[in-house]
């Protein structure tokens, strides 16, 4: 029996609930509230900044939404899930948004997540790969933008099954992204490459890696081939380290996000060469709506995007799409405008699954070279990411629906 405090206090927050979106919905801006690791990782999430405010300048150029302008109100979470929580706690109760975006880490996008579901707020994630966001964890609240582990990790095992080596070594960070990847690609290529054999690990503690030990470690196992998923300043110790050591000689490296301008860029002459990998080839691709977009980046901010500007400005289209398309600011109202709506990117138009809520962006696969006393991605490919997700049948499966 529900008692008459519990139901007048239901009643009152129903009340406040509709209340703040009617507010939302008469004044003059929409706000929306965003969160990303500025301070931990600004090689990316500085230009994923830059991303946002282009496309917000874009859509409240054109009239904003049904006259209305966008105001975006950002938040840093420093790199840790609780700070995380805490701003988008922040953004909701006190600064009244209607809608969150953002964040890189996987952890830390699946804690905002479950924010959102707790409080019933819409929240379009980024960047977090985590396979789990809008799979096993995935509700009817959070809708993503970039392509997930699985999808990377498909592409990338395509093409790895072709490759002669039958004995792999693996190294990822020690948190969800890097776990997710390693076992949805030892999973594919697997199932791809029954003859593979599996014969070491190393899981460095995210940008805290002893590169020494670690290529030691993965050197002792003696692979025919290695899959790499770190990223960062992990990623410039770990090409070092493994170039002075040899490591890299005689051997297939197949890498998670190598080929992103961010992490290319940091190692200049230094970036390996031949590694299989998914990244962002900005300076070779040629469509009208990247030529657009990249016109229009270099023009605001005198020079060229990397990938976080793609994910930062289709992040942010996504959330207009969503709003344009809703009748009204209420939760409810904003899911069912983002259930199947499309959006533009510099890579084309992509939709948000009804589904699992999930974007059907794709990724660039390549090979790494140098150019100009820089790492580039040669013989690119894109790969439609609609192609390589689950059916809709396995994702209520890892929900257990």
């Amino acid at each position: 029996m529900i008692s008459r405090r519990r139901l007048i206090g239901g009643v009152i927050g129903g009340v406040l609930t509709a209340m703040t979106a009617q507010n939302a919905l008469a004044a003059d801006t929409i706000k929306v509230g965003e969160i990303n690791s500025y301070s931990k990782l600004p090689a990316f999430t500085v230009p994923y900044r830059n991303g946002w405010q282009l496309a917000l300048e874009e859509i409240n150029a054109a009239g904003g939404i049904n006259g209305k302008k966008i105001e975006v109100i950002s938040k840093d979470d420093a790199g840790k899930p609780g700070e995380a929580v805490t701003a988008a706690n922040e953004l909701v109760s006190k600064d009244g948004v209607s809608i969150l975006m953002g964040t890189f880490f996987s952890h830390i996008g699946l804690a905002v997540s479950d924010f959102s579901k707790q409080k019933k707020v819409v929240f379009v994630a980024a960047e977090p790969l985590s396979d789990a966001l809008t799979g096993a964890k995935g509700h009817e609240y959070v809708f993503r933008v970039r392509p997930p582990v699985i999808v990377q990790a498909a592409i990338l095992a395509d093409a790895a099954a072709k490759l002669p080596a039958k004995r792999w070594a693996t190294i990822a960070p020690n948190y969800e992204y890097g776990k997710s990847s390693v076992e949805a690609f030892k999973k594919l290529l697997s199932a791809k490459r029954p003859d593979i054999e599996w014969v070491d690990e190393q899981w460095p503690t995210l940008f805290k890696m002893d590169a020494g030990s670690t290529v030691q470690a993965i050197s002792r196992a003696e692979p025919e081939a290695i899959f790499n998923v770190t990223f960062g300043s992990d990623l410039t110790k770990f090409v070092r380290e493994g170039t002075t050591r040899n490591l890299f000689e005689g051997r297939s490296v197949v890498s998670m996000l190598t080929g992103e301008p961010e992490y290319l860029d940091a190692m200049k002459e230094e970036a390996p060469v031949g590694w299989l990998v998914t990244g962002y080839p900005e300076y070779s691709i040629d469509t009208p709506e990247h030529n657009a977009f990249k016109k229009s980046y270099e023009a605001k901010f005198n020079d060229y995007p990397r990938l976080g500007s793609v994910v930062g400005y289709s992040t942010m289209k996504a959330t207009a799409a969503i709003l344009a398309h809703a009748k009204s600011l209420s939760a409810e109202d904003l899911i069912k405008a983002g259930e199947g709506v499309k959006f533009d990117t510099p890579l084309g138009e992509v939709s948000f699954r009804p589904g699992d809520h999930q974007s059907t962006m794709g990724a660039y696969i390549g090979t790494t070279a140098l150019k100009d006393g820089k790492g580039v991605m040669v013989d690119w490919s894109y790969k439609d990411g609609g192609q390589y997700l689950p059916s809709i049948e396995e994702i209520k499966k890892q929900r257990g629906m």
